[in-house]
């Protein structure tokens, strides 16, 4: 960690929800922020001192009517030297089914596992929500077969733990995309720490990178909005016969997921469910 300065913006949300917060997180992520955490009622987004530009949020800020919540914010300096204490709080290690161990470098004793992961937070994305990186590392595991040798994408990439599971899992090829410049650095410096950084490469954009008829496993952890706004884009980019692993979203949402994907010709297979979190597995028929 450099000795960066950070300010903390918190977003006051009435009413709150996940969905709300998820709104706000989009509008606000055309600024240069690097990380978003909800602490109901809040929505709290850090950003580098030297890039924050009260104005510009202020803007971005009022354009958000018509969702039908209200919002009220405030802004503070934080000193960098409490972020890794923050990052160490609140970075807690996840074991998937006993099989997969998701850890930072500062976790220590831990028992091994087939697969473990070393994680560094730095300033961006942590491990995003435990629950649905839970059940997509799970659903990874569970179709083990189908990784193996395979070309792995994964969208919304963050620090990288399904793209590093995926490859630890022996997939042939792996690529990483994150709308955030930060992420996308965390996840290919994640690779190489976990010595999987031949076998992926990670880019910082959207779904227009993606490539037509080219991946047979496609993993998307991001949120309901994108999701439904992309998923016709992931069918055309999946190979036949292959998967799509989604989740970010809740339960209530499947419907509409699952509809938008049979209009993108996906089939439905199955879902899992943690929390009220979910994620579902498609298939291009």
């Amino acid at each position: 960690m450099n000795s960066q300065e950070y300010i903390e913006v918190s977003i006051k949300i009435t009413p709150f929800s996940e969905e709300n917060a998820e709104i706000v997180t989009a509008e606000v992520s055309e600024l240069p922020f690097e990380s978003f955490s909800s602490e109901e009622p809040y929505l709290k987004c850090y950003i580098q001192k030297d890039l924050y530009d009260a104005q510009a949020l202020k803007v971005v800020l009022s354009g958000i009517e018509g969702y039908g919540f209200e919002i009220e914010h405030s802004a503070n300096l934080i000193p960098a030297t409490n972020w890794n204490a923050l990052w160490e709080s609140q970075f807690n290690p996840i074991v998937v089914d006993n099989q997969c161990t998701i850890k930072a470098s500062f976790h220590e004793g831990l028992k091994r596992t087939r697969f473990n992961i070393t994680i560094d937070p730095k300033m961006a994305f942590g491990t995003g929500h435990h629950q649905t990186t839970y059940m997509m590392c799970r659903a990874l595991l569970q179709n083990e077969e189908e990784v193996k040798d395979k070309v792995v994408m994964d969208m919304g990439c963050g620090t990288a733990i399904l793209a590093i599971l995926a490859a630890k899992m022996k997939a042939a090829k792996v690529y990483g995309i994150d709308i955030d410049a930060v992420a996308a650095i965390s996840a290919y410096d994640n690779a190489r720490l976990n010595r999987v950084g031949t076998k992926i490469e990670t880019y910082c954009g959207d779904a227009s990178l993606l490539q037509r008829n080219s991946y047979d496993v496609f993993l998307a952890n991001i949120n309901r909005n994108i999701l439904l706004q992309d998923i016709p884009t992931y069918s055309l980019c999946i190979r036949k016969g292959g998967l799509l692993f989604v989740s970010g979203f809740y339960v209530d949402d499947m419907p509409m997921i699952i509809g938008t994907a049979a209009h993108a010709g996906l089939e439905y297979v199955s879902h899992d469910s943690i929390d009220n979190w979910c994620c579902i597995k498609f298939r291009k028929p």
